[in-house]
């Protein structure tokens, strides 16, 4: 018998052995199929063997969803947003206006070169005779000057204008991540709220259906009126329509939320009510907030400094009376330039003052005076407009804080009082006191006041959040402190 070679004996048996793993494979498959079929639970099975089989048959081919935290919102936005991107190119153009007029008053260093064909054609009288002659040359300069300004009134004015500028730009781009954590909470609690009344709709639906299903078997048996049976199923059938239109709301929510963070989102926090902030904000009094912002709004901080920088637009436009004075140095060299004398060349090096004294313009410098001042009461009058508006705003908010704990105090004692009332219809029922409709009526303003509740806790976070940016005071760390009434 002829003897197999070594390599194909080594390949025939390398091809055995991933045969017979791959049947291995098949057979563990079809056991672990058959094992979950002939669980006892198949609607719900044990989360241990879900977790089990779920390791086994997908692996790391499915990750788990990740909760999106407040604070991880807050950190995605204030990279991907794309209004707070614009705001930051846009404060980035506004640094610049300082070092453009800063560099009004520094060396100014130019240099120049021409070369050109000259073509000259020259008519002379020679002895009463007219001679034509041509020439053809290539005429060559070069110069390079240095400007030094010593006094320019304007330019120097436009750089104290300039740093207001400035200021007004930081002003304006901290504005805008005020007002984009105020829309990233107002995305992230109106989802969680969309949610919670969806859960809420949902355990409603499920208690409707067993009351259906009851006033059915009441009638079958003889029992119950076919008023019941109506009402229940009306209920019902009003209940399947606000679950139809939270399902709409969760998605325009969550699509409001993903614009805002740029990226798809997963799962959110929940509230947790025993850790709800239910204190009263410190400062304690409205005004004491209202003097906050004074230092810590950066609206105001815009504003102010729109005006100042005005002020300064003022005298510059006054200071178009001024004269102004520039050092020159200058060397320059040329060849060829002169017609009568083409092939000639020269050197020339200067050094000196330069005053330029304006007389007249027509009346320009003084208008721009004017116009300057009329921008000046302006934007005057439009501090004083945002100082007024901040302060109701403020007062505003505050109240919101402080009447949305009493709500939510309220609206707890509520709560418990409807459970309680929804227990006691329940017993009046079995004991032919009461009927089916009182405890439908029961549950439904049980559900109407955990509603009511659930607005009141998100209403009174949100309120928290936009009290706090009017003073300029919404980061990290306040997101932290709002995010403990959270949990993951």
């Amino acid at each position: 018998m002829k003897r197999m070679p070594q390599a194909a004996s080594d390949r025939f048996l390398d091809g055995g052995r991933h045969l017979l793993r791959s049947l291995v494979c098949v057979l563990l498959t079809f056991c672990m199929a058959t094992a979950h079929s002939e669980a006892p639970n198949i609607e719900n099975p044990a989360p241990e063997s879900t977790g089990r089989v779920l390791g086994l048959t997908a692996g790391t081919l499915t990750a788990p969803r990740v909760t999106l935290g407040l604070l991880d919102a807050w950190r995605l936005a204030i990279d991907n947003d794309p209004k707070l991107r614009a705001a930051r190119a846009e404060a980035g153009a506004g640094r610049e206006r300082f070092p453009q007029a800063k560099s009004q008053l520094l060396p100014n260093i130019s240099a120049s070169a021409a070369r050109s064909n000259n073509n000259v054609d020259r008519d002379f009288d020679v002895l009463g005779q007219t001679v034509s002659s041509r020439s053809n040359y290539i005429s060559k300069n070069e110069s390079l000057t240095l400007r030094q300004p010593i006094l320019r009134e304007q330019q120097r004015v436009g750089i104290r204008q300039a740093s207001f500028q400035v200021e007004d730009s930081e002003a304006t781009l901290e504005l805008e991540i005020q007002n984009a954590a105020v829309r990233v909470a107002t995305a992230y609690f109106e989802l969680m709220q969309a949610r919670d009344q969806a859960q809420l709709l949902e355990t409603q639906s499920q208690f409707l259906q067993s009351r259906l299903n009851a006033a059915g078997r009441a009638i079958a048996s003889g029992t119950g009126t076919r008023t019941d049976l109506d009402d229940a199923q009306a209920r019902f059938d009003l209940n399947r329509a606000q679950r139809l239109e939270a399902t709409q709301a969760i998605q325009a929510r969550r699509r409001q939320l993903q614009a805002i963070v740029n990226r798809p989102i997963g799962d959110l926090s929940s509230l947790d009510p025993g850790r709800l902030d239910l204190t009263p904000p410190m400062p304690s009094t409205a005004e004491a907030w209202v003097l906050l912002a004074n230092d810590g709004s950066p609206e105001l901080r815009s504003a102010r400094a729109r005006l100042e920088a005005a002020i300064e637009a003022v005298h510059q436009a006054q200071a178009g009376h001024y004269p102004t004075v520039d050092a020159i140095a200058q060397w320059q060299r040329s060849r060829n330039e002169v017609i009568t004398q083409p092939q000639t060349g020269y050197r020339n090096s200067s050094i000196g003052l330069q005053v330029n004294l304006p007389l007249y313009s027509g009346g320009y410098t003084e208008s721009t005076v004017r116009e300057a001042r009329a921008k000046q009461g302006r934007f005057s009058e439009l501090l004083e407009a945002t100082q007024l508006d901040l302060g109701v705003r403020i007062h505003t908010e505050y109240n919101a804080v402080t009447a949305g704990i009493d709500r939510v105090k309220a609206l707890e004692v509520a709560a418990r009082s409807a459970d309680v009332a929804l227990d006691s219809a329940r017993k009046s029922v079995v004991a032919g006191v009461r009927s089916s409709l009182d405890v439908l009526n029961a549950q439904q303003q049980r559900v109407q006041v955990l509603s009511f509740l659930a607005q009141a806790r998100y209403g009174l976070l949100l309120a928290r959040v936009r009290l706090l940016s009017l003073v300029g005071r919404i980061d990290e760390s306040a997101f932290s402190q709002i995010s403990e009434s959270l949990r993951q």
